[in-house]
């Protein structure tokens, strides 16, 4: 795992000029390679890439980037795994292609020289984003992985394309402008993270998940990039053709695919581990890791003081069970405390999902052991494990009986009436809920976190978005499989993923994620939804492979996720800090937000009559990040 940045700029000085440049930018992500460094330039080209590296495989210089291909052709930097790569490099090596060491960067220069970088990229299984220069044809090739696991930003400022593994590489050239997008900033407010493809930064944009794009070096404008791997495709060939199978041969098969993915991704030339929270996710990941391994394999929690937000307990139970090597650490106000001014720099675009204080802990606390651990994310878009499934389509039974056009003329009606109190603001909700069309239109009321970002955002608008682009959504699918669909195309990237790889990333470890393989994602896809949600309860089938390994008693609970009391904190130990930068005059001299909803809210939370925490804390967020970056 590393991180890699670069420009693209005819004309744009000597070398010597060019390197201390691209140094300045690759110094910024040391955190996400502290092992080596390296920069490569062409100054007749104006192409310049640079590289930070943190060793997994192949530890010699052998896999030192930027990496030239074995007839300097193409000149690569890359970040992420490739699990298929031992097999592409016997396929490889069959054809006649020789390797000087073993890391999968090199395997994938040979498949671009024996394929072309397109073909190439589709023959990939594992995260990553990379950079790809061919000398030949002055041409720049860029590539994010199916899901989304890995980041990568680009952007066209004047006649200087930008491209990095995060945000602050690209901020250190000097043709860099940080004006902020106002509509990434309100999504942000929807959404709780800005949304691939776009950015906070106006003319910098994020290359969705499963994405290619090919910039010739004459290029007057960008292209558009160009899909090599689509979630929609997966799932409507999926349903098509539904597995006919029994419930013993589905877990088998199940257990079986999950298996593989997880000892792929266990192979590696530094010490590793696991996240383990004791619910079934994560669990099950570890039980498949302890199958696998002849020693305890090393596996790490967070707890909470708080009763109410606390799993370590249920952690070290199963721990215990299945005879992992555990570490555990609680998590205190304090903690929190000293955390929170360096999030702006761990995420240095917006990001306000609460859990990133406690899984930034929990990748510090793994790193201190092990420079790998695996995760069980991925297990509640791909299974039906978040409640608010079952929520939503319940909900939309009801509201469904009667027709849209009358629920919404009742519901307009019904909100000219409501008091602007704390209980008035509850119905309104429910009576915005009430106008929903549609039920995808319902479910993305239910997942935003602010239901109308242009009330706070000053000249604030919204792009469009995978929940307002019906063409997006597959086919043939009920409304549970679209809700599914949709957190997978963006919650689970947007969100999950980049908290996951800014946390582990700002600490120098690599995390794993075997649930969503893609043989594993095709897989699920192809389940037909009553074993994945039976009887109200997510999950049917996952349950099934882990009750082969734990006793259901110690993880059949109801699902707690990864919360922190952020409403308590910040009506105490981070009152002062909050306060300072929610101040009203502050909001108004800097000029994106509308003050007087979010003093109410302030005033509303000091005095406990409503808990809005989570609005809150997006605004907080925002506030914290601006301040650190001056825009």
């Amino acid at each position: 795992m590393c991180g890699w940045t670069g420009y693209f700029k005819p004309n744009s000085g000597s070398e010597f000029e060019m390197r201390n440049m691209t140094s300045r930018m690759t110094d910024t992500l040391s955190h996400r390679g502290p092992d080596d460094s390296g920069v490569w330039v062409d100054a007749q080209v104006g192409i310049a890439l640079g590289f930070r590296r943190l060793s997994i495989m192949d530890l010699s210089p052998a896999g030192h980037q930027p990496m030239l291909s074995s007839s300097a052709r193409y000149v690569i930097v890359f970040n992420g795994e490739i699990y298929n790569f031992a097999e592409l490099r016997t396929v490889l090596r069959l054809a006649g292609h020789a390797f000087r060491g073993g890391s999968d960067t090199e395997v994938l220069l040979a498949a671009v020289e024996e394929w072309g970088a397109e073909v190439a990229t589709k023959k990939l299984s594992g995260m990553f984003s990379f950079a790809l220069f061919d000398k030949k044809e002055r041409s720049l090739f860029l590539a994010r992985d199916p899901l989304g696991k890995k980041p990568l930003y680009y952007g066209q400022i004047g006649r200087t394309l930008l491209f990095g593994s995060e945000l602050k590489a690209l901020r250190q050239h000097e043709d860099f402008q940080a004006d902020i997008d106002l509509g990434a900033l309100s999504l942000y407010l929807r959404r709780n993270a800005v949304p691939a493809p776009v950015c906070i930064y106006k003319g910098i944009h994020q290359l969705q998940p499963g994405h290619m794009l090919a910039i010739p070096a004459d290029a007057q404008s960008l292209p558009e990039p160009i899909p090599y791997w689509s979630l929609q495709k997966i799932a409507e060939s999926g349903m098509a053709n539904c597995l006919d199978v029994s419930e013993k041969e589905a877990t088998d098969q199940l257990d079986g695919l999950l298996r593989k993915a997880v000892s792929s991704r266990m192979i590696a030339d530094v010490p590793l581990g696991a996240f383990l929270s004791g619910g079934i996710d994560s669990s099950t990941i570890v039980a498949l890791m302890q199958a696998q391994n002849h020693r305890p394999v090393k596996t790490f929690s967070i707890g909470f003081d708080e009763c109410t937000f606390n799993e370590a307990q249920h952690a070290k139970q199963v721990a215990g069970h299945l005879g992992t090597d555990h570490s555990e650490l609680y998590l205190t106000a304090a903690d929190a405390l000293e955390l929170i001014p360096r999030l702006p720099d761990i995420y240095d675009e917006p990001f306000a999902d609460m859990s990133q204080i406690p899984t930034h802990l929990l990748c510090k606390l793994a790193r201190s052991s092990v420079a790998v651990s695996l995760s069980g994310d991925g297990g509640d878009e791909l299974f039906a494990g978040y409640p608010r499934y079952r929520e939503a389509e319940r909900i939309w039974r009801a509201l469904d009986i009667f027709p849209a056009q009358i629920r919404k003329q009742v519901a307009t009606r019904l909100m000219l009436m409501t008091p602007n109190t704390i209980l008035g603001n509850r119905i309104g909700s429910i009576l915005d809920m009430c106008k929903s069309s549609t039920p995808e239109e319902l479910y993305h009321w239910r997942v935003s976190h602010y239901k109308t970002p242009s009330d706070i955002v000053i000249n604030g608008f919204e792009p469009p978005t995978p929940f307002t682009e019906s063409k997006s959504w597959p086919s043939w699918s009920n409304f549970t499989e679209r809700m599914l669909f949709l957190d997978s195309i963006s919650y689970l990237p947007d969100d999950i993923f980049t908290k996951v790889d800014r946390a582990s990333m700002a600490v120098g470890l690599e995390v794993r994620v075997p649930m969503v393989d893609t043989r594993v994602l095709e897989f699920a896809w192809q389940l037909p939804l009553k074993m994945k949600m039976r009887r109200g309860q997510g999950k049917w089938i996952l349950r099934q492979v882990l009750d082969r390994y734990v006793p259901r008693t110690l993880v059949d609970r109801p699902k707690m996720g990864f919360a922190v009391p952020i409403g308590a904190w910040l009506r105490g130990p981070l009152r002062v800090w909050a306060e300072e930068l929610l101040d009203e005059n502050r909001l108004r001299r800097e000029g994106y937000f509308h003050p007087q909803i979010i003093r109410q809210k302030w005033t509303q939370h000091l005095s406990a009559q409503y808990n809005w925490e989570y609005f809150l804390w997006t605004i907080l967020m925002f506030q914290a990040w601006r301040h650190r970056w001056h825009c």
